[in-house]
């Protein structure tokens, strides 16, 4: 599909991968990109989930430093401007452009009711405040970054949230992930799964740290989550 444009919330537009699934019709799923952009691996991941069922969308969250960023993590300077990119992100923004970008696919003929959320890396710590700050009907956070800080906000979590943590996650250390678990213990709505031995980013195909037994045990476990939760 070609991409489409999303008016902001406070002004201007933005652009989003739309996938439609068979006959055209089903729940909603916004897919919350990595620090690369809505590249080639968010859009196969965006048609992968479309291809389950579901309305998928995919915003462009950068756009307010640099529309269209398509980079990927195979050299340093790619690494480097998602770095700079990752610095200079306004995360009250980019909940912002999530709501719009929800509220965009429950109007769409196409969406036929309830609208959940996926995101991974950055898009895993948007997930996890999506599900504080939004009425997404349910959240998936893959080794969101940063959650520590955040703990404070999973008292406004009131919708049901899966998470899965990479125990080597490089930019997520042991210490940070432990205040994670141990601040989310008892919650009602928060699942949380962790992964022994498998780094940051083990779900991207074709990544460094790509674990195909890891990736397929949390992508099954998102698939039934989806399903129960959206229909």
């Amino acid at each position: 599909m070609p991409d489409i444009s999303i008016d902001a919330i406070g002004g201007g537009s933005f652009t989003a991968y739309l996938a439609l699934p068979k006959g055209n019709l089903g729940p909603g799923v916004v897919v919350i990109q990595e620090v690369f952009g809505v590249n080639q691996v968010m859009r196969e991941i965006t048609d992968e989930i479309a291809a389950l069922g579901y309305v998928a969308l995919c915003p462009d969250l950068f756009w307010r430093q640099e529309p269209g960023v398509q980079i990927t993590d195979k050299t340093d300077a790619e690494w480097q401007k998602a770095f700079q990119l990752f610095g200079g992100f306004d995360v009250d923004k980019g909940i912002d452009d999530l709501v719009a970008t929800m509220n965009h696919l429950r109007s769409r003929p196409e969406c036929s009711g309830k609208v959940g959320t996926v995101g991974f890396c950055l898009g895993g710590k948007l997930a996890y405040l999506m599900a504080a700050r939004s009425d997404a009907d349910c959240n998936v956070s893959y080794y969101g970054v940063g959650l520590d800080a955040l703990l404070d906000e999973a008292k406004a979590i009131s919708k049901p949230l899966l998470m899965h943590v990479a125990e080597k996650d490089k930019f997520v250390p042991a210490e940070a992930q432990a205040k994670i678990k141990a601040g989310l213990a008892g919650h009602p709505q928060v699942t949380l799964h962790s992964y022994p031995d498998v780094d940051h980013a083990f779900a991207r195909i074709g990544g460094q740290h790509y674990d195909k037994a890891a990736a397929d045990l949390a992508n099954g476990r998102t698939r039934d989550f989806f399903q129960a939760h959206l229909g």
